[in-house]
């Protein structure tokens, strides 16, 4: 960023400083007055102002821009200028924010000394402020399936804009991960990523962290659309967010600023906004408890997430993925999975995803004391199937039907599994379960079993669901 904005009532002085600095290969803009200095900043905030103390003619003179510039722009770095300076003056706009500050008339090999490590200052402060941001949040994208590729040619495509983006899918899918993966691939991945967490914040509270607030005993506290800005607002579980809110944030869409609590004066912002939710929204809106008009807003361009359900071909690698990311961040032994935990996790009822995926790699790295590949037992919860010498315990309702439809069950159950662990591939189902191919089709024939495709992936169901 080069862009310097040069506020001076003189015209003779304010010209000068602009020659000399687009000779050094800045580029400047001018203003003669308050209002169209403060005019400049609301347009587009320069990366650099240089300000002159007493404005004649203006609504505001220096320290007043000074103040107003640092309480919404406090990146900004701004260099005082003045023909009257002293003492009390210069420590003043010091207090107030102001980097330095040059008296006239002034030494133009001074002035360029000062701006370029103001500019440079101001450079770091940016730089240390997104390493402070950035998260350990994995925003790698692991996955070979067909849904994974659908889902990743969707978010490639979105990363090239700036239209808002509404994710969807179970609990525990990954949205958060595609969220960041748009951001670190897009225009926007120097800039912050900020999470609001919905059903987290007390609803008497959301505004306040929204959007901050102003006291006279705390003065300004930035909210956290202020700290987006330039950047990526996630909003996780936006179906949680109070009514009341919802019409606020549908305003700072539409004006992209808005007004602190307590606070009087309007705080422009430059987001992209990401939401992402587990519900249907559209049924909240028939209920009345999300607003239709907020909906159209966030859902430009609508992405499903999908579970693990649709993607067990992707567990292992996942899996794997995991045990690298807990050696790395925590320090855990990194082990192989042998065949069995392999076949166990592609064929776990996992309703939490791939967080409930993450939470049992976890576990499983901390409680082995061994560099063995880690056993299937050691994947099981305290609900295990089965028990200590191997047998297999049988659930309530399978242990009081017959043999022959408890046998019938069990296989329906069983293929469906093996089915979908291997993404719809007979082949290499028939494989796995030592049956010829031919002889698989009859059977899943028999009981009932099609595949059909859902969100580009073959899944396995019950014929009675395939119209669903």
């Amino acid at each position: 960023m080069t862009d310097i904005l040069i506020v001076d009532d003189e015209r003779d002085i304010r010209e000068l400083v602009g020659d000399i600095l687009r000779d050094e290969g800045f580029q400047t803009r001018l203003a003669g007055n308050s209002d169209d200095a403060m005019a400049e900043i609301n347009e587009s905030p320069p990366a650099l102002l240089i300000l002159d103390i007493w404005l004649k003619d203006s609504r505001m003179d220096g320290i007043d821009i000074l103040k107003t510039v640092k309480r919404d722009n406090p990146d900004i770095p701004i260099v005082i200028i003045s023909g009257h300076g002293n003492i009390e003056i210069a420590v003043a706009a010091i207090k107030q924010g102001a980097y330095d500050f040059i008296e006239k008339p002034f030494n133009i090999d001074q002035l360029m000394v000062v701006i370029r490590r103001a500019m440079e200052t101001s450079r770091l402060r940016r730089e240390n402020s997104q390493l402070r941001r950035k998260e350990v949040s994995v925003t790698d994208m692991v996955g070979t399936s067909t849904a994974f590729k659908a889902l990743k040619s969707q978010l490639d495509k979105v990363t090239k804009s700036n239209g808002r983006v509404m994710l969807t899918g179970p609990a525990g899918a990954g949205k958060e991960v595609a969220a960041r993966y748009i951001h670190a691939n897009s225009s926007r991945a120097s800039a912050p990523f900020v999470s609001v967490n919905s059903a987290s914040i007390e609803p008497d509270r959301m505004e306040e962290v929204l959007f901050g607030r102003e006291s006279d005993a705390r003065g300004v506290e930035p909210g956290l659309l202020e700290e987006a800005h330039g950047g990526v607002l996630y909003f996780d579980e936006v179906a949680d967010m109070p009514l009341g809110t919802q019409s606020k944030i549908l305003r700072v869409l539409v004006e992209q600023q808005f007004q602190r609590v307590g606070g009087n004066d309007k705080v422009r912002v430059d987001l992209r906004v990401i939401s992402s939710t587990n519900r249907d929204l559209e049924a909240e809106i028939a209920r009345g408890s999300f607003r239709e008009e907020l909906y159209h807003r966030l859902n430009v361009v609508p992405i499903r997430v999908p579970g693990l359900e649709e993607r067990r071909e992707d567990i292992p690698e996942l899996a794997r993925h995991f045990i690298a990311e807990f050696n790395a961040s925590q320090g855990l032994t990194i082990r192989e999975l042998s065949q069995e935990a392999d076949a166990l996790l592609q064929t776990m009822h996992l309703p939490g995803n791939v967080r409930q995926l993450k939470n049992i790699i976890e576990r499983a790295l901390i409680l082995g004391e061994t560099t063995d590949p880690i056993d299937a037992r050691e994947l099981k919860s305290g609900e295990s199937s089965e028990e200590e010498d191997g047998r297999v315990v049988l659930s309530g309702g399978l242990a009081t039907l017959p043999l022959r439809e408890a046998r019938e069950l069990f296989e329906r159950e069983y293929l469906l599994t093996q089915i979908n662990r291997f993404g719809g591939n007979i082949s290499r189902t028939a494989t796995f379960v030592g049956m010829e191919r031919s002889a698989l089709h009859r059977k899943l024939k028999s009981l009932g079993v099609v595949t059909s495709t859902k969100a580009g992936a073959r899944v396995a169901h019950i014929e009675s669901q395939a119209a669903e």
